[in-house]
């Protein structure tokens, strides 16, 4: 599924779920996606990296 780059700290399917409408343009009214479902239950299987800090 294309779309934005995810930014560092994001995990990728949480990103492109929120700001891509296409991830749930198959489910019917008031489905819930069970990839979201899983990830709100199990929490997210991605390990994230974290945006380096610039130290002046």
């Amino acid at each position: 599924m294309p779309g934005k780059d995810t930014p560092p700290g994001e995990c990728p399917q949480c990103w492109q779920h929120a700001h891509d409408r296409r991830a749930h343009r198959h489910l019917r009214p008031r489905e819930d996606c069970p990839q979201c479902v899983e990830h709100l239950r199990n929490g997210c299987p991605y390990i994230v990296p974290k945006q380096k800090t610039r130290r002046r």
